[in-house]
């Protein structure tokens, strides 16, 4: 089994994910940036982020936000500093 290599082009900024050593023999996109590499069978072996860091900071933002917005209502209140 190969192991997922992850690599950052950062002049383009460009994230590439490479799951197999496959020959790509066709993409599909999966939403705008988002690209799938699927080998002859169809299978994915990577994946291409454009605009790689907006991508990546937008999806974080959206995880905490989600998760503060689960979190009970005792957790969401601000606690001032004691001196």
């Amino acid at each position: 089994m190969n192991k997922t290599r992850m690599t950052y082009f950062k002049d383009e900024n460009v994230l590439h994910l490479v799951i197999s050593e496959k020959n790509e023999a066709s993409s599909v996109e999966l939403s705008p940036n988002i690209t799938a590499e699927l080998n002859a069978n169809g299978e994915l072996i990577g994946i291409e982020i454009l605009e790689a860091s907006s991508f990546i900071r937008d999806s974080i933002l959206e995880a905490a936000q989600a998760k503060m917005l689960n979190l009970p209502k005792t957790y969401n209140k601000r606690v001032e500093p004691t001196s």
